[in-house]
């Protein structure tokens, strides 16, 4: 195995000690960075991420508690509890160094020490470490295939690995990604994982919802608080009470929304419509959107202290061409259920469609994976998809023509957009220009930039 990718810490009050091993590593290993102050080592945990720290048994520094080496080996497994330490130690501190052990430690190296026998020690113990984390994905893949999410691809194991992470705190969770990637699958796996699993987990599509209807569908109202309010009602935020709130689509409600929103977050609380009676809430707060928050919130559309609240944790979904070794698995999955659904049980696809699966680039992502397949099984008259058999959305194969076209002038691309927008909402200027992200007058004003 090479050490060539790998940044190591040395911690050492004695300076010779550190030259020495800086000598050995530094043609060994990417990086190597020695501190004589252990105090500093906070920081530099923060700024790198190592992949090994070698740590001395004692210090002459402020801490003093006869074993420094334990007080620090404690302080790095606090701030990075998968880091391997190797402790330093003279042979009058053996029954520490096996304590240290005990404590996290992976292993113990006796001063002075053979070369050979520390790069090799060091080897073991990377690989050890790179073995076990790998295996810890591997299972956070594989716990969570029952939450209706399949994958294989190493991008999607790292994102389960994470979910694993967070699904049992209580941070909240912003999912990006792009339309079709699968932003409510994940949320509702965060919800299945946590510990609020046997709570209620309440989905709203915020950008479907109007500006009237957004307090009402959210807040909750009093009976004749507004014309049609007939009687008393329980809004979604308070009846996730307990639970999981997933806001779908957020990146689409207006800057009156997102003061209102984050006045609930804040206080912890909500009002309905019609009374003044403040009534408290607990909730896990997880939001979607396809659209780049930041580069919204930089043009004022939207607001950064709603972004910095809703944004504890960030999950970027890769989407399915960047994911390419899901997509048989993801197909075959499709034509396994869709089969059974439309009384064609044994129904397969032949080389010729996985080959032309794995050709395309899926725009729409795994949504239009799973509509192509399901068109696939429903047209077919035989048990063997082919080639012939797939036919991709003519919406998403313009779109991605567009994309793959010699012609990367801006303006083309953006008037291509728009165009492709308004014909997928047959004319309507009000979703499209929310689709598009804009407002009516914005998307009226490119309307006339480009003759449309």
């Amino acid at each position: 195995m090479s050490l060539k990718n790998t940044c190591i810490l040395v911690i050492d009050d004695d300076p010779d000690v550190l030259i020495a091993v800086r000598l050995l590593l530094k043609t060994e290993v990417k990086k190597v960075v020695t501190e004589k102050n252990p105090e500093n080592l906070p920081a530099l945990l923060r700024e790198t991420n190592f992949d090994l720290v070698l740590l001395d048994m004692n210090f002459k520094s402020s801490i003093n508690t006869g074993n420094e080496g334990l007080y620090w080996l404690k302080r790095i497994k606090e701030l990075n509890k998968t880091v391997p330490v190797i402790m330093i130690t003279a042979y009058g501190d053996i029954d520490l160094a096996v304590r240290s052990l005990k404590e996290g430690a992976s292993d113990f190296l006796l001063k002075p020490w053979h070369n050979e026998k520390l790069l090799t020690n060091i080897e073991e113990i990377i690989q050890k470490t790179k073995r076990a984390d790998g295996a810890a994905r591997k299972d956070a893949a594989e716990n969570l295939i029952g939450t209706e999410l399949l994958a294989e691809s190493e991008a999607m194991k790292n994102i389960f690995f994470k979910l694993e992470k967070i699904a049992p705190t209580d941070a909240n969770i912003l999912i990006l990604g792009e339309n079709g990637t699968g932003k409510d699958l994940i949320a509702k796996a965060i919800h299945q994982k946590s510990l609020r699993a046997k709570q209620p987990y309440i989905k709203v599509d915020v950008g479907a919802l109007t500006e009237t209807l957004f307090e009402s569908e959210l807040f909750g109202h009093k009976k004749g608080a507004f014309t049609d309010a007939r009687e008393d009602r329980v809004g979604r935020i308070e009846a996730a009470n307990g639970g999981t709130l997933f806001l779908d689509e957020i990146g689409n409600i207006t800057l009156q929304q997102q003061a209102k929103l984050l006045s609930v977050l804040q206080n912890r609380q909500v009002i309905r419509l019609g009374t003044n009676q403040p009534i408290p809430i607990d909730i896990r707060l997880i939001c979607a959107t396809n659209m780049p928050l930041q580069e919204l919130a930089n043009e004022n559309r939207f607001r950064k202290d709603l972004i910095y609240r809703i944004n504890t944790v960030e999950i970027m979904l890769p989407p399915l061409r960047a994911r390419k070794d899901d997509i048989i698995l993801l197909a075959k999955h499709f034509a396994k259920q869709y089969g059974a659904k439309y009384r064609k049980p044994s129904i397969e696809l032949d080389k010729s469609a996985l080959d032309k699966l794995m050709k395309y680039a899926f725009p729409g992502n795994v949504r239009e994976l799973q509509y192509t397949m399901e068109r696939a099984v429903i047209m077919s008259d035989d048990e063997e998809l082919s080639e012939k058999d797939l036919l991709f959305s003519p919406i998403e194969a313009t779109m991605s023509a567009t994309h793959e076209q010699d012609n990367f002038n801006l303006s083309s691309i953006e008037k291509n957009t728009i165009l492709l927008v308004i014909e997928k909402h047959n004319g309507n200027i009000s979703k499209a220009a929310k689709e598009l992200g804009l407002t009516r007058t914005a998307l009226y004003r490119r309307l006339s930039k480009y003759d449309i």
